[in-house]
């Protein structure tokens, strides 16, 4: 039992870290993952099924400690090695980064339950699958000229605006990466810092998030489960979730990578086009088992 679900968690690890800081929506192929590949730490139904929201939170995590791995110096306005001006370009950029935070924060903690909830069945995930992968394929057929090529090319009122794209994101099956790079490009900005700003926004974004997930799990499952898990998770469950995080740590660095040297030359078509052959797929597969995803 321990070794299948270690390797359940290797799997999804590489999921999470692929399909996070890809266009493609992590969430909704962990939940779709989720469908054929149960978690089964526990004897009891429900316990999985709160481990679950946990093991997703705490991958996600992973996937935005390799952001601050590869972006230290960059995101670093402390650094020896940057001049004052550089100093100031850095510390606005963390403002622009906050600012866009703002839309997603505030209405995230206000419909959390909603999102998890009826936000999270197999149609809304199919439908938003198929609705961005044709305007990631419409934007990309426009022919018009980046504004933005650098971050000091973008004032505070256009991340605020491409924070309203992140926001969209709650939705599963969106992409918050998706969301948040077709927001920008359609405001101006070249691929590149498109992609950038968009692993930027991930580091408040998550953390927050996964802290407010992290935090209510402690609190209902404390009082539910807390004779039977004084540590809060099993042995078994917290080798679950280690290895699962270090998966999506090692994943997401490689992929960041090779996203970036991808789109110097590429556009975002591609993604476009799995996305519509995926949400179609997710359709099919409902219609035909009738299932509903949880």
């Amino acid at each position: 039992m321990i070794i299948i679900e270690i390797l359940k968690s290797l799997f999804m690890g590489i999921v999470q870290g692929i399909t996070e800081w890809l266009p493609i929506s992590s969430t909704g192929h962990l939940l779709l993952f989720d469908e054929f590949i149960k978690m089964t730490v526990s004897n009891i139904a429900q316990r999985n099924e709160d481990f679950f929201n946990v093991f997703k939170v705490v991958i996600q995590l992973g996937s935005i400690l390799a952001v601050l791995v590869l972006y230290f110096h960059k995101l670093n306005p402390f650094s020896t090695r940057k001049t004052d001006k550089e100093k100031k370009q850095t510390l606005s950029l963390w403002g622009k980064v906050l600012v866009a935070s703002i839309p997603a924060g505030v209405i995230g903690v206000a419909f959390d339950d909603q999102i998890d909830g009826v936000l999270s069945e197999w149609y809304v995930i199919a439908a938003t699958l198929i609705i961005y992968g044709i305007l990631f394929i419409w934007l990309e057929s426009r022919k018009t000229t980046p504004r933005i090529n650098s971050f000091p090319q973008m004032n505070f009122k256009t991340a605020f605006f491409i924070g309203i794209f992140q926001m969209l994101a709650l939705i599963p099956g969106t992409s918050r990466s998706g969301a948040t790079i077709l927001g920008a490009v359609f405001l101006g900005s070249s691929r590149y810092v498109a992609a950038e700003f968009s692993f930027f926004m991930a580091i408040p974004a998550m953390f927050g998030g996964s802290g407010i997930k992290l935090l209510k799990f402690a609190l209902e499952n404390g009082e539910k489960y807390g004779s039977q898990y004084p540590l809060l998770f099993s042995g078994i469950e917290w080798l679950v979730l280690i290895t699962g995080f270090i998966t999506a740590f090692i994943v997401s660095i490689a992929v960041i990578k090779l996203l970036m040297g991808y789109i110097k030359k590429h556009d975002f078509k591609v993604f476009g086009y799995y996305r519509i052959i995926l949400g179609a797929l997710v359709i099919l597969y409902f219609l035909l088992f009738n299932t509903a995803l949880k």
